[in-house]
């Protein structure tokens, strides 16, 4: 593939150089826009220059162009591989250097965040928030394992495998200790699990639902009435402070009542905060006593 602007050949007829005016009879020479050079003075005054080697292109010479720009044939090769490019493909990228196809696909591929390399076309890779990383390079911060397409949790510029993130970063269950990764509920500023905020009696989950605590534990409102809330000495009924009506309590020599409940046994009248009289283990107002 040499250029069209020039021929070469012998001169048979009486010809001088036009630059160095020596006879070209017999020798070969270059005839170039009209003019006929021997081939010393064509390299020196005509030639294209190579922009890889910056030499002259000899007219025994295979001369390659593109763009005004002109290679020797063996100078028309790919700036990084080497690879030669006559006949293949290739790209003209910045300071005029030429790559193949594939050196351009790499370049142009994204850098794994992890090893700072190219990702390259058919590599399994994870994305995350317009940063990418080889599958095997995305690792978990703290313990350094492989956390490819599983699951992670970011922090800042640090990921996470879930095991770490637990230890890490997520509340501890006042029951059980263990970390509370989903869900939980909490109760006088303490952390809990829904499963582990239960009734101490029946087990049922407590979350959402009204219960009384009793020394540390928790009971739901049923087994609060049937193993823990005190009788009352009047209508024999639970007395369940903080449940519905009855949320007063009279108590008196080891019995208890519901503030309703405790009344004259014989006017029936209210006696809670009001003077009464015990006779013969029944309670009285003031008045009634005189009246038996």
């Amino acid at each position: 593939a040499g250029p069209g602007s020039y021929t070469v050949g012998t001169m048979s007829e009486r010809f001088d150089c036009h630059y160095c005016r020596d006879p070209l009879q017999g020798k070969k020479y270059v005839q170039k826009e009209g003019r006929h050079c021997c081939v010393k003075c064509f390299e020196k005054f005509c030639a294209n220059t190579c922009i890889e080697c910056k030499k002259p292109i000899g007219a025994d010479s295979k001369e390659l162009h593109f763009k005004n720009r002109y290679w020797h044939d063996n100078c028309f090769r790919c700036f990084k591989c080497y690879t030669s490019l006559v006949n293949e493909p290739f790209m003209l990228r910045e300071n005029n250097k030429v790559w193949c196809s594939n050196c351009t696909a790499t370049e142009d591929a994204p850098r794994c965040k992890g090893c700072f390399k190219h990702i390259i076309a058919g590599d399994q890779n994870v994305e995350y928030k317009k940063m990418v990383w080889h599958k095997d390079c995305f690792t978990c911060s703290q313990c350094k394992q492989v956390i490819g397409s599983g699951s992670f949790f970011p922090k800042g510029d640090d990921f996470y495998c879930v095991s770490c993130h637990e230890h890490k970063f997520a509340k501890t269950c006042a029951k059980c200790k263990n970390p509370i990764t989903s869900g939980g509920l909490t109760y006088q500023e303490q952390p809990w699990h829904s499963e582990c905020f239960i009734c101490s009696n029946c087990k049922k989950q407590l979350g959402g639902k009204r219960f009384t605590a009793v020394e540390d534990q928790f009971y739901c409102v049923e087994c609060y009435k049937e193993c823990v809330a005190k009788k009352c000495a009047g209508c024999k009924n639970p007395i369940t402070a903080g449940f519905g009506r009855g949320t007063s309590v009279v108590n008196y020599e080891d019995e208890s009542w519901h503030d309703y409940c405790f009344k004259c046994t014989k006017c029936a009248r209210g006696l809670a905060n009001k003077r009464f009289v015990c006779h013969n283990g029944k309670i009285y107002c003031a008045d009634c006593p005189k009246r038996l």
